[in-house]
């Protein structure tokens, strides 16, 4: 499976196409709205999510509520649009048009503005940031959510949550099912399990913007009902885990990224660490901990999934930082975009999309999957199969 995003933060739309899904999935525009729509709440979100109510217009691949097997199409229009026709329009301008004349040459600290700028020779940096902008996070959720529907009709089934923003970390004293961390985190708007620590979370983020800055954190993704053995150990980039670490890096302002209990393994013994495997006749193979993440030499162990990522404060600030502007090298305060003060809430759901798409690929890389029908037969005699090995 594969896809490929196109379009900029403030052009008219934003396009992705998907391919390698099998025919015959069920799948509907309310699919993906859900997710899209969960994408766009979360305390500290700016202005721009008051403007854009994103919706998906599916325009290929699926016919009469299901896939056919040739590549899928997901269109999700950019309402601000119309309010940048001149500045993003594809036609040339005059020389002396205003839209050159307002030409950013000052790059922000923290964005992909200078450095792109220098690599593809762009004098205005808005040819940069239009593109690195997390707007196109919205057809990344959506191709999450195409995702997530073939690993939910399989039994697969996934959640986020916020376990930390601005070093306000959530208590979570209890295990709790897929459903219900799904359900305690949507009702919560930083999608935190711990009520208090939402509280303190959401002063964290108000703080923050009052001080025009901007505020990070750590999300966590769960996935339930994978089967033992999905990923490979024969090759590097057949490694499961190592494809699900690189998905939640390429999320924007995402810089780290750590399985089962991550990095403290590096402060316990081997003891500590690794999970002791038992067997049952109800449930096959399982382990008694799940300290690696559901996780071992690449694969999947049949454990629940537990990843990590930490998102850095986003560099977009209202008491901006120094820069060089790239005409004149003259020092200036960086300029402005709209921005959130934190989007770590809504950064979990992207999360969950990456999380879903590098799942879903893996298993339709590993099983017959033409069909829709022939996948879910073969997953099911798999489970069988590994339960009985």
């Amino acid at each position: 499976m594969r896809y490929l995003t196109s379009g900029e933060s403030h052009g008219p739309k934003l396009t992705t196409i998907l391919e390698g899904f099998p025919a015959g999935m069920p799948l509907t525009t309310e699919d993906i709205d859900r997710e899209l729509s969960r994408r766009q709440k979360g305390h500290g979100r700016g202005r721009r999510m008051q403007i854009e109510k994103d919706t998906v217009e599916i325009t290929s691949g699926i016919r009469h509520g299901a896939t056919l097997g040739s590549p899928i199409c997901l269109v999700v229009e950019n309402n601000d649009w119309k309010h940048w026709t001149k500045i993003m329009g594809i036609e040339p301008l005059e020389e002396d048009a205003d839209e050159i004349k307002r030409k950013i040459t000052r790059p922000r600290p923290g964005h992909a503005d200078l450095n792109g700028g220098i690599k593809y020779g762009h004098r205005d940096l808005r040819n940069v940031l239009e593109r690195s902008s997390a707007r196109e996070t919205t057809v990344r959720v959506a191709a999450g959510a195409v995702a997530k529907k073939l690993l939910s009709l399989l039994g697969i089934h996934i959640a986020s949550h916020v376990v930390e923003i601005g070093g306000v970390k959530a208590e979570r004293t209890e295990d709790l099912s897929i459903s219900e961390i799904q359900e305690i985190s949507e009702a919560s708007p930083v999608r935190c399990l711990d009520e208090d620590a939402s509280q303190k979370m959401m002063l964290a983020i108000d703080d923050a913007k009052s001080n025009g800055d901007s505020i990070g954190g750590i999300v966590e993704v769960i996935v339930e009902g994978m089967p033992i053995g999905v990923g490979s150990y024969v090759h590097y980039d057949r490694k499961l885990d190592s494809k699900l670490a690189a998905a939640i890096v390429s999320i924007n302002a995402f810089k780290g990224v750590e399985f089962g209990i991550g990095f403290e393994a590096a402060r316990k013994f081997g003891s500590e660490v690794h999970d002791e495997i038992a067997w049952s006749e109800e449930k096959g193979y399982t382990r008694k901990t799940n300290r690696l993440g559901g996780l071992e030499g690449g694969m999947t162990t049949g454990m629940p999934l537990v990843i990590r990522g930490v998102m850095k404060p986003i560099p977009t600030l209202y008491k901006p930082l120094k820069s060089v502007d790239i005409d004149s090298k003259e020092t200036f305060e960086a300029s402005i975009e709209r921005s959130d003060s934190c989007a770590v809430p809504a950064a979990a759901v992207v999360a969950e999309a990456v999380v879903a798409w590098e799942l879903a690929s893996a298993i339709v890389d590993q099983f017959p999957s033409d069909k829709f029908s022939t996948l879910l037969s073969f997953i099911e005699e798999y489970r069988v199969e590994t339960k009985e090995f």
